[in-house]
Formats: C-alpha cells, sequence, structure tokens
C-alpha cells in the first residue's frame, strides 16, 4: 500500500490545534459496574447488585420492595443487575414490567450500563423487550457509543440489528467509528466500517474518522481506514488534513 503519511519524531502541535481529547464516553469503576455502598442500598437493591434473585423475588412477593424503587443514587435493581451482569435478575424485573428506561444520577439507562459493562445477555434481554434506543447520556452518547468503547462487537450487531443509528454524533460530534477509533480499537473500528459507517463524518471540530486515527496510536487503523472511500483532502476547522495530524505524531509508519 502507498505511503500517504510519514511520522516525525517530534511531536508539535501548533496552538490552534488542541491535543487530542478522548472518546467522550463516560467510564466508571472498574467492571464498568457501579461503586456500591450499604448505606446507599435498600434490600432490594443489594439483592439485585449481588445477583440473587430469591431475595429480589422475596421482597417484590412481600411487597416490601417495588420494581422500580429508586437507591440514594438513583438507580433502580434493573440498573444494578444489569451493571453487574446478572440476566436472571433483569429477567425477573422485566416479568413484573418494571420501567426500562429511567435514569441513574449520571442520565445513565439500564441498556446503557448492560452495554458499558459488555453484559450481553442482559442487554439482549432489554432489547427484546423494548428498551428504548433513543436515550442518551448527559453529553448524547447513545448505547452504541459505549458499545464503542468496549470490545464487544457482538452487543454492537445486536444495537444495530435493532435500527440504532450508526450516524449518531455525541456532543462533542463523534459517531461510534470515532469512538472506536479514539480508543485504539481496531475489532470495532473493522465491524463499523463493514456495516456502513460513514468513513468520512466529521466532529464538530471538522475532524474525520482518518484524521482521529492518524492523531492517534494505531497505524493499522489507517491502513484499515485507506482501504475505504475516504476523502484525505479534507481540512479541520484549523485547516489541518490528516496528513498534517500524521506529521504532528511521532509514531513511525
Amino acid at each position: 500500500m502507498k505511503k500517504i503519511f510519514s511520522f516525525s519524531r517530534k511531536r508539535t502541535f501548533p496552538a490552534s490545534v488542541p491535543p487530542r481529547r478522548d472518546s467522550g464516553v463516560q467510564e466508571s469503576d472498574s467492571n464498568s459496574g457501579y461503586l456500591i455502598r450499604a448505606k446507599d442500598l435498600e434490600k432490594i437493591h443489594k439483592a439485585a447488585s449481588t445477583g440473587d434473585v430469591a431475595k429480589v423475588q422475596h421482597q417484590l412477593l412481600l411487597r416490601k420492595s417495588g420494581v422500580n424503587d429508586r437507591d440514594k443514587m438513583n438507580r433502580t435493581p434493573l440498573h444494578l443487575a444489569c451493571a453487574n451482569g446478572y440476566p436472571d435478575v433483569v429477567t425477573l424485573l422485566v416479568e413484573r414490567n418494571c420501567d426500562l428506561n429511567l435514569l441513574d444520577n449520571d442520565s445513565l439507562t439500564p441498556l446503557i450500563k448492560a452495554v458499558q459493562g459488555q453484559h450481553e445477555e442482559c442487554a439482549t434481554i432489554l432489547l427484546q423487550r423494548g428498551a428504548d434506543l433513543n436515550v442518551v447520556d448527559t453529553i448524547n452518547n447513545t448505547a452504541l457509543h459505549y458499545a464503542a468503547f468496549g470490545q464487544n462487537t457482538a452487543i454492537a450487531a445486536k444495537l444495530l440489528k435493532h435500527n440504532m443509528d450508526i450516524e449518531a454524533k455525541n456532543m462533542e460530534g463523534f459517531t461510534p467509528l470515532v469512538v472506536a477509533i479514539t480508543e485504539s480499537n481496531l475489532d470495532m473500528v473493522d465491524f463499523f466500517l463493514k456495516n456502513g459507517a460513514n468513513v468520512n463524518a466529521s466532529d464538530n471540530s471538522k475532524r474525520t474518522a482518518l484524521m482521529h486515527a492518524a492523531r492517534g496510536k494505531s497505524i493499522s487503523i489507517v491502513n484499515l481506514l485507506l482501504q475505504y472511500d475516504v476523502d484525505i483532502s479534507c481540512r479541520d476547522k484549523f485547516l489541518w488534513t490528516a496528513c498534517h495530524h500524521a506529521k504532528a505524531t511521532c509514531h513511525p509508519m
């Protein structure tokens, strides 16, 4: 393949070009779950967070708790079960007609928490039950943006199968493809491209996927993008092309 980009040893950005931003997707505590503090939880929340189906069912049968009860962080039992990957608890709660689309204090739905934690079975249950795919977090990330942040292309495929918009943009104008690129997630980038993601879509700074890849750490992603109908002449709002961004990095080609 013809070399289009050259990389200098010294990395320099002019004052008008800020350093590379992160993906814009909220990271959470370990395993993409929640920070669990006993004082924040009622009995049903504790049971859901540990996958104890019997205790969840017991609380519901005694009517001591409701399926949509909130803890101090506005999390429902469904949020906690999805975040920690307990499909049996998720199944029980949805069969009891819990609300699938309530938001926690971070404006995250149970579906987003399942996707964020890469808990495919939990996400599948919610999708089959009609979870709202249009709900976004505080910076307009969809569940597909969170899938792009992870490694599980099967979850992303299921979201697309349920007609989630592959070109949805967050507050910074990042599509899921760009999120995958900023995370140097080659397999996810390949997945989005094969599913028709617009390789020339630009963010709020008019940076394309190729520009983000040129600024990043993965030459493999640059080479992958070049196999598609990518416009190397595009310029961002600072009038930089992808070649300019590549030359400003210190990664050997």
